[in-house]
């Protein structure tokens, strides 16, 4: 046993990414139309906000929205994040296309360069995502 696990369970570390939007029922909508993401884990704040775990073909991410009777408001989408992720698919012109159908806004279109066929898009949130696979060599 390792110094960081509990005594009796093996874990693998992973990392996942934690969206924060103001209306996170809208943005579980937006995520299963422009993905196809699941929702594997869901929970309703009583005071009205969501969190919730979607998953787009094994690649897990969160999403909080906030309760607008516990904050007083509910956040605006950001003018763009820091952070941007990266979702590997087999085809990505089929998920850009679908992104875009759902709401998304292009960034840059899909195309080839430094090795991988990629597309970048703002989601309805302001979140930024880059969409494509790695060339073969």
């Amino acid at each position: 046993m390792t110094a960081d696990a509990a005594p009796g369970h093996s874990f693998a570390c992973s990392i996942a990414p934690w969206l924060s939007v103001g209306n996170g029922r809208q943005a579980i909508v937006f995520y299963q139309s422009a993905f196809g993401a699941t929702e594997v884990y869901h929970f309703d704040d009583p005071g009205g906000g969501v969190v919730s775990k979607l998953s787009v073909r094994g690649a897990e991410f969160w999403l909080s929205g906030e309760s607008p009777v516990a904050s007083g408001h509910v956040t605006a989408p950001i003018a763009e994040s820091p952070v941007r992720m990266i979702l590997t698919v087999p085809d990505p012109d089929t998920f850009f296309a679908r992104a875009l159908a759902a709401g998304a806004t292009e960034v840059f279109p899909v195309g080839e360069g430094h090795g991988w066929r990629l597309g970048r898009l703002a989601d309805p949130f302001g979140f930024h995502w880059e969409i494509g696979h790695p060339l073969a060599p």
